[in-house]
């Protein structure tokens, strides 16, 4: 029997990348998820390139490979390609399972794409939960103002606070 092989749903997150406004995940990334090297799976797909039409795939231009380049913090020599990378939607993830063909390709595709799913629902209820208190909002009276400035502020980002110097001041 073959043991399956589950990675934390936050590997598969911290991988997961907004690009063009669709969420994407890289090349090199699937093929260490998928086990293979970036070359076979860049080699998969132009092989079968008919199978992914650009909502599925792209390759970044220039320009998206530089700015997602220049998000890392550490870039070594060589662990990172020159040239720019095939990102891939989620139906992209799921039809590189079919060319890749292998049984582990496919589990890790299910669990890529049970996560996507699981991003979406809590997106939706992120907005649900937000038009529900503008709604309530809108109607309040006078004695529930505080109560939504406290949900407001607990559903807002925090704002990055200036750091303060330590030390001696001249």
């Amino acid at each position: 029997m073959s043991e399956e092989i589950t990675i934390p749903d936050e590997a598969i997150i911290d991988k997961i990348y907004i690009i063009r406004g669709q969420k994407v995940m890289l090349d090199k990334d699937l093929a260490e998820l998928y086990g293979v090297v970036t070359k076979r799976l860049k080699e998969q797909v132009r092989r079968n390139i008919n199978r992914f039409p650009e909502s599925f795939m792209f390759e970044l231009t220039e320009e998206e490979h530089t700015a997602l380049r220049s998000q890392f913090a550490s870039l070594k020599r060589g662990r990172h390609s020159k040239y720019p990378p095939f990102v891939f939607t989620e139906h992209g993830i799921l039809m590189l399972s079919s060319v890749l063909n292998s049984e582990a390709a496919i589990k890790m595709s299910v669990q890529i794409i049970e996560t996507f799913v699981q991003l979406r629902k809590l997106a939706n209820n992120y907005e649900e939960i937000m038009n529900k208190i503008q709604q309530m909002e809108s109607s309040y009276n006078e004695q529930f103002s505080e109560i939504y400035e406290v949900l407001q502020k607990l559903l807002s980002k925090p704002e990055e606070k200036p750091v303060t110097k330590i030390g001696y001041k001249k």
